[in-house]
């Protein structure tokens, strides 16, 4: 049946364009506004030094500045003694310390009440107590800690107090190689809920390479609170990888709202010593199928492939190919390098077909964005059986000019 649409008289057609304006506008403010806001917290610069935090001081001196030094001086001694540090005069102690971090303080005329941090540096603290040896360390590790509270489930969309937790943790002597994004910009379009449930390697592949991580693992917080004011129960669950592979949970409890962000320090610390112990375990291994470089291409197959290409080129070049062409002698084995190829991208579809284009190019074994900028320069890296002359001419036969700029092609149509 075929369907008929009568015109819309002038009078109401001048309305509906002004209506459609309207909508237009505000989806624009609403697509800015997912972007944009009070949203994204940078994650604390990685270190060696051991930190001890937590420690309570509550002294008297002659005045404010002379209560605030004894203070110090107290949190420098207790951080040493619960870290299992041998006895040693106060002085020596405090030659080891690299920073004091204020957590809470209060100051009065002559007394000094707060709650401290002490970093110790690793290099003279470290044969003291014992750490002076390497241990491994994991490939980089995307971290995506997701909130699941009063039904919803939130990573960079919103600040949270699980954010924070994560990114303020001192991961610098952890065995486990945190790849933390900020949570700003982009990031709360890309990085969110449902994208732990996604399997698309490929599309995995594209999220890794912009952040410089080799895998995944999700920390996930489960809060129910009780009744209003009253304790709130968490569940707390680590999953690895592109399969979401459950990897482990445990449970705690904060007595009121005010003592969750100290639930979720403990719980970040918590997550860290099961992520190293499946990291000994060998369990927290990047999956192999997120490697584009490491696939292997038996020769048999792609002798069909370089034949299937030859046949594609002749036919785009107006030449008929060669009867017999796919029972050729496969070609000899070469190393495939990996190459930076940039390419203007004046908009989304023009990726898919630079992409598109730069694969069908005899030799490419594989090519995958690195960094995207619609209407700017995007950049692609490129697997190549041979070296980047030979890549320049490959891409010169689909119809490419290329410029080689320092080892890096600049290709344009």
């Amino acid at each position: 049946m075929t369907a008929l649409t009568l015109p819309f008289p002038a009078h109401v057609r001048r309305p509906l364009a002004v209506i459609a304006g309207v909508v237009a506008l505000v989806a624009g403010v609403a697509l800015i506004a997912q972007v944009s806001g009070d949203r994204g917290i940078p994650p604390v610069a990685a270190t060696t030094d051991i930190s001890v935090g937590g420690v309570e001081v509550n002294v008297v001196g002659k005045s404010p500045e002379d209560a605030r030094e004894q203070g110090w001086k107290q949190a420098e001694v207790l951080a040493w003694k619960k870290i299992g540090g041998p006895d040693l005069p106060q002085g020596q102690i405090e030659s080891m310390v690299s920073a004091i971090l204020i957590q809470n303080e209060r100051v009065g005329p002559r007394r000094y009440v707060a709650t401290l941090g002490v970093v110790f540096d690793r290099k003279r603290a470290g044969a003291l107590l014992g750490a002076t040896g390497e241990q491994a360390h994991s490939a980089p590790m995307l971290t995506l800690p997701v909130l699941i509270s009063g039904g919803t489930q939130t990573m960079y969309e919103v600040r949270s107090p699980w954010q924070r937790a994560w990114a303020e943790f001192q991961a610098g002597a952890s065995p486990i190689d945190y790849v933390r994004p900020v949570g700003a910009g982009g990031d709360s379009l890309l990085l969110t809920y449902g994208q732990v449930g996604r399997r698309s390697r490929a599309w995995w592949n594209n999220i890794l390479d912009s952040y410089g991580a080799a895998d995944i693992i999700v920390p996930i917080a489960r809060l129910e609170r009780q009744w209003p004011g009253g304790p709130i129960k968490a569940t707390f669950t680590a999953r690895y990888g592109p399969d979401n592979t459950y990897l482990g949970e445990f449970g705690m409890t904060a007595p009121s709202e005010a003592a969750v962000p100290k639930m979720f320090e403990m719980a970040v610390a918590r997550f860290d010593q099961m992520f190293a112990q499946a990291l000994a375990d060998g369990k927290l291994r990047p999956d192999p199928t997120l490697g584009r470089q490491n696939i292997q291409v038996s020769p048999a197959v792609q002798a069909l492939l370089e034949a299937s290409r030859a046949a594609e080129a002749a036919a785009v070049a107006g030449a008929e190919p060669m009867p017999g062409a796919a029972a050729t002698t496969a070609p000899e084995a070469q190393a495939v390098n990996s190459f930076s190829v940039q390419f203007a991208t004046p908009n989304a579809a023009s990726v898919d077909s630079g992409l598109a284009y730069v694969r069908s190019a005899p030799g490419v074994r594989g090519a995958a964005t690195s960094s995207i900028a619609i209407g700017g320069t995007s950049v692609m890296r490129v697997s190549f059986a041979g070296d980047v002359n030979a890549l320049a001419a490959a891409l010169r036969s689909r119809g490419f000019q290329v410029n080689n700029v320092a080892g890096i092609l600049v290709i344009r149509r």
